[in-house]
């Protein structure tokens, strides 16, 4: 009896070694046949796993977290895991299903189509690492996305313009290296979009040429050591926010020419050195609705800007459609609209103004041959006149100075501005004709609202007597 109690004892720790040997090898939790490859196996049909629950505070304050911890974030119905130097969202399981996955071309064979990867419509491609594409890309209305400009890289590998084709597309934080080569050669058919967020080139023979298209925007495009810039020519809509062309570039920055709906450039800096142009506008394109270039710095010793060739004003660069405001070039806008003319004859030759009669029924504009020296935004279409040209109503300074003189002692006249050829009555100043037909001088001033087109001229009445004037000199502004 003894010895069958010993046997049985023996056994028994025996069974269990085992079992405690297997424990520590592998747990199975729902399987007495843990797979071979886990060290814990759970298995179910009915029930799912817990991982830890905690809030976003609660996640973060976890002390000294082992790389590869898990937990469920409950403020954002999220996974985190931990990658050892910081927590990171799992992505979902599930991708769309118009995307893919980019870290070689062979991800794209199926793309490769006549000598060209044409990315399907609507897709998402992203780029994962550096990809060097030995065919032009055709957008075709696609997305290329990165994660990072600084991990995220396309190469230019083949022997021609990078992105080419009829439709554009959209390129979200890319890092473009052209190697030598051009990068856009799209031209579309009015109605396509070329869209850019967060993009850097680099090393381009030309960033190349955007033409005919809905709309083109960019918003924080850095470019550098490349050898010149982007023509684009018959845009609805073209918008560039934080744009940076860097002293490392050649050649010009953006050259326009052709139809433009809108036209809208804004902060940033373009550095150009000497032989080498920021904005080139000699083609003079056609804005049909408005156009600005505001808040970009201008900088070096090259030419910031080449201006339109025609419709433009002396010391300016563009045309009334544009408004601008930079750092480095002239402001041109209709708030620094300014005009004058000048009439000068020597005493006793000057420019007569004859009346019939005397009163209101008198009043007329000054005679005289006038010359303009400043007009910006204005014009001189006639002698003793300026017509504003601006694009907006507003209010203007006026002031004039004149030296007259009668050929009849006594005489009184009136003075006046006059808008549109109605004196402007709370402008008059009086001044009498005194003995030996005397030179007589005066000042004019006044402030009036001028909407485009509008003119002012200057204006006289005879009061009283029966003489003529005689205008020595005559200077007006307005400002």
């Amino acid at each position: 009896m003894k010895n069958i109690k010993l046997q049985l004892t023996i056994l028994t720790l025996a069974a269990f070694t085992c079992f405690n040997y297997n424990a520590i090898a592998q747990v199975g939790i729902g399987t007495i046949t843990p797979d071979a490859s886990a060290m814990l196996d759970l298995t179910s049909t009915d029930k799912g796993m817990l991982a830890p629950r905690m809030t976003s505070i609660q996640r973060i304050a976890i002390s000294s977290p082992a790389e590869g911890l898990l937990v469920f974030d409950t403020d954002e119905n999220v996974f985190y895991f931990y990658n050892g130097g910081s927590w990171l969202p799992l992505e979902g399981a599930e991708k769309r299903n118009n995307y893919k996955l980019v870290k070689s071309v062979a991800d794209l064979a199926d793309e490769l189509v006549g000598g060209k990867y044409v990315l399907n419509e609507d897709f998402v491609y992203e780029i994962n690492g550096t990809v060097t594409f030995d065919f032009p890309i055709d957008l075709n209305g696609a997305n290329l996305i990165g994660l990072d400009t600084g991990e995220d890289v396309i190469v230019n590998g083949s022997s021609s313009a990078l992105f080419s084709g009829t439709k554009g597309g959209r390129l979200k934080d890319i890092f473009i290296n052209a190697n030598g080569k051009q990068v856009f050669d799209i031209t579309g058919t009015g109605v396509e979009n070329v869209i850019g967020y967060s993009v850097v080139i680099t090393s381009a023979s030309s960033i190349g040429t955007l033409s005919n298209l809905g709309v083109v925007f960019f918003s924080v495009l850095q470019i550098v050591n490349s050898s010149d810039g982007l023509d684009v020519s018959n845009i609805n809509s073209f918008f560039a926010e934080s744009s940076f062309w860097t002293e490392s570039n050649a050649g010009t920055f953006l050259t326009f020419s052709g139809t433009f709906g809108n036209l809208q450039l804004a902060n940033g800096r373009v550095s150009v050195d000497t032989g080498e142009t920021g904005i080139d506008v000699s083609a003079d394109p056609t804005i049909t609705k408005s156009a600005s270039l505001k808040s970009i710095d201008f900088s070096g010793s090259g030419n910031y800007i080449a201006g339109y060739a025609n419709n433009t004003y002396s010391g300016y660069n563009f045309t009334k459609n544009w408004d601008v405001d930079c750092t480095g070039i002239p402001t041109e806008t209709d708030g620094y609209a300014t005009g004058n003319i000048n009439l000068d004859y020597a005493v006793g030759s000057g420019a007569s103004t004859t009346f019939s009669g005397t009163g209101t029924s008198s009043r007329k504009k000054i005679e005289g041959n006038t010359t303009s020296t400043n007009l910006f935004r204005f014009s001189s279409s006639a002698n003793n006149r300026i017509t504003y040209e601006g694009n907006k109503k507003r209010y203007f300074s006026l002031s004039a100075s004149l030296s007259f003189q009668g050929d009849s002692n006594n005489n009184i006249f009136i003075f006046y501005m006059s808008k549109n050829g109605t004196v402007l009555e709370e402008t008059k100043v009086y001044r009498e004709v005194g003995t030996n037909n005397d030179v007589g001088a005066l000042p004019l001033v006044g402030t009036v609202e001028l909407e485009p087109n509008d003119y002012v001229e200057v204006w006289v009445e005879r009061y009283t007597g029966s003489g003529d004037l005689l205008t020595v000199s005559l200077n007006l502004i307005a400002r």
